[in-house]
């Protein structure tokens, strides 16, 4: 059976874009790999999803740490679905250097690639226009597409200081926002040794429960965040 052409793929994306853009839906899978036709679909899963493993990013452009991380966290949780999530909260900016189409297309070569190396894998690759992990993760439940599913968030070690950040939570504070996302998800966190947050072992010892009691958070989601070192291949 012929397999969309990567040619096709851009303008396919920008249609697809188009009619999210204008629905209310605040996350839309907009096809799913391995292609099953030469017109990219979203296919529900044909298998109950016991882990669904989330690597949300502006893919700007796709890097090898994407593909360690995405590749690591496949390996360790077994899984066999893999969700590429864009963030277009921002659409109506002209993003630079890369389009949202182009990134979609960049998207679907990185699941081509996971795909043909990862028996069984199925990659989604989707949009939203969520900002934050938990309403990301609010959305993928809300959708209905894959049942009930442990999500895990894939994330760089910046990523993990933000999320525990209080400033990004309003009225209710950070235990209303993420005490549910952690009922139901995790974060895979891998490390990024650099001159501001030091080596492995300095970010491992970052995420403490006395920690997370002084930004107004709860001292159980310490068992929800997994941190890992990068491999040399990229992650």
């Amino acid at each position: 059976m012929p397999l969309p052409h990567p040619n096709s793929l851009v303008p396919a994306f920008s249609r697809a874009l188009t009619s999210f853009q204008s629905s209310s839906d605040a996350l839309r899978i907009l096809c799913t790999l391995p292609h099953v036709s030469n017109t990219p679909a979203p296919r529900r899963p044909s298998h109950p999803v016991r882990d669904l493993i989330i690597l949300d990013s502006s893919f700007n452009p796709p890097t090898l740490a994407h593909a360690g991380m995405a590749r690591s966290a496949l390996r360790a949780h077994g899984s066999s679905r893999l969700m590429l999530l864009l963030s277009v909260n921002n659409a109506d900016k002209a993003p630079k250097p890369a389009s949202f189409p182009i990134r979609l297309g960049m998207m679907e070569a990185l699941g081509r690639e996971l795909v043909s190396e990862v028996e069984g894998l199925e990659v989604d690759v989707a949009v939203t226009t969520m900002p934050f992990f938990h309403d990301k993760a609010r959305a993928i439940v809300q959708s209905g597409f894959y049942g009930e599913v442990t999500q895990t968030f894939l994330a760089g070690f910046d990523t993990l200081v933000r999320i525990f950040n209080p400033k990004y939570y309003g009225e209710g504070g950070m235990r209303l926002a993420l005490g549910p996302f952690f009922d139901t998800a995790k974060v895979r966190v891998t490390t990024r040794p650099d001159v501001t947050w030091g080596g492995v072992e300095e970010q491992r010892a970052w995420l403490t429960h006395a920690k997370l009691g002084e930004v107004g958070g709860d001292d159980a989601w310490v068992g929800r965040v997994e941190i890992v070192e990068g491999d040399k291949g990229g992650e």
